[in-house]
């Protein structure tokens, strides 16, 4: 019988909030989470229900705060919810950046200006091209997020742009140098870019036709960091409690408790989502990729 690997939460290095439950504006044929327009497996956070995790995390000594989803512009008090986490601790939110109008520039700018910690605004793509992107996310998405890339570099507000790898290496595709000149055509000056593994989970299993049934086992963490995982720094707060990490949401087990001072117990590794983190963990922090050569622009501190 396969022994699955057990890993306590060592440390709350980083709280993730999913802000707008699983409903979102687009539909990523790759989601991992089955996010989109009316779905509605996870709803919306109250910002008392924000402030109160945020003052356990605080105790908690966490270092990095997210607001995910679904899209998490899409709540009406998301831009209060993050004005309230940066006077705990750096914050990131994950966006498609369609509805990053100018008002909303406007104000994430000054959300920037005040805070005491760092604001950092991460918007997804999926390719280099609008052909490649929108053909997964939908007609228009790529010009949106372009135009959100340019709206927040006006303002001094330097975006991580992510691009999931949804194509194999041996098709042909326009270079990241190429990527990179779209982005200053844009307007965007000084390009930050991280591109990403596509997670074998959610929507991309049925995407690429795969049966990834892969499972984590004690014996392939022989040697292995465990603090690199997930589960050993990470939380995240829905609607109907907190689970270990962002890839288990949907995963009724990897349910630790109604709040964060609930959910510190261990977590044994038996889904196929955790072989994904074992292999890609490290996706989810903000540094910024050097690829084929090109030095890309680092954030200011």
């Amino acid at each position: 019988m396969t022994q699955h690997p057990t890993i306590e939460l060592k440390h709350l290095d980083n709280l993730w909030f999913q802000v707008t439950g699983t409903l979102c504006n687009i539909a990523c044929a790759h989601c991992f989470n089955n996010s989109g327009p009316n779905v509605k497996t996870f709803g919306f956070l109250t910002i008392e229900r924000v402030r109160e995790e945020l003052e356990v995390a605080a105790r908690l000594g966490v270092k990095e705060v997210a607001f995910t989803g679904g899209e998490p512009f899409l709540h009406p008090q998301l831009l209060e919810m993050l004005e309230l986490s940066l006077t705990y601790a750096p914050t990131t939110v994950l966006t498609n950046g369609t509805l990053l109008s100018d008002r909303v520039a406007d104000r994430l700018a000054e959300i920037e200006r005040n805070a005491r910690c760092s604001l950092e605004i991460r918007i997804s793509l999926d390719g280099y091209t609008e052909e490649m992107n929108d053909a997964i996310r939908g007609p228009g998405v790529f010009r949106k997020a372009l135009a959100a890339t340019r709206r927040l570099s006006e303002r001094g507000l330097l975006p991580l742009i992510t691009i999931v790898r949804t194509w194999g290496d041996d098709e042909e595709f326009p270079t990241l140098a190429g990527f990179v000149r779209v982005l200053q055509q844009a307007g965007y000056s000084r390009p930050r870019i991280k591109v990403l593994p596509s997670l074998p989970l959610g929507r991309e299993l049925i995407r690429t036709r795969q049966q990834d049934e892969s499972t984590l086992t004690e014996e392939m963490l022989e040697g292995f960091d465990r603090d690199l995982l997930m589960c050993s720094n990470s939380r995240i707060v829905t609607d109907r409690g907190v689970w270990v990490c962002p890839l288990l949401v949907e995963m009724p087990d990897a349910r630790r408790g109604a709040t964060l001072r609930e959910a510190a117990s261990g977590y044994e590794l038996h889904h196929h989502a955790c072989t994904a983190c074992y292999h890609y963990g490290t996706i989810c922090s903000n540094v910024s990729a050097q690829i084929e050569g090109i030095g890309l622009a680092e954030r200011k501190p």
